[in-house]
């Protein structure tokens, strides 16, 4: 199994690129991609790049899990 470089929230960057949410979730380059152009999915853009901020990232992801519990 691959190991990522982020044990925890706090180790997390300001802002994350698509393939560190990738990381982060354990899903593909492509996948975090897609995600990260999703409507409804917090991320921004500054000239060609992705980036996602930390807090609207663990946000997300504490909605994602109090939906489907």
């Amino acid at each position: 199994m691959k190991s990522t470089k982020f044990k925890s929230y706090e180790e997390l960057p300001l802002t994350l690129t698509a393939p560190e949410v990738g990381e982060v979730l354990g899903i593909s380059r492509a996948a975090a991609y897609e995600l990260v152009r999703n409507k409804g999915f917090p991320s921004m853009r500054i000239g060609t790049r992705i980036l996602v901020p930390k807090d609207k990232f663990i946000a997300w992801i504490n909605e994602q899990v109090e939906v489907n519990v």
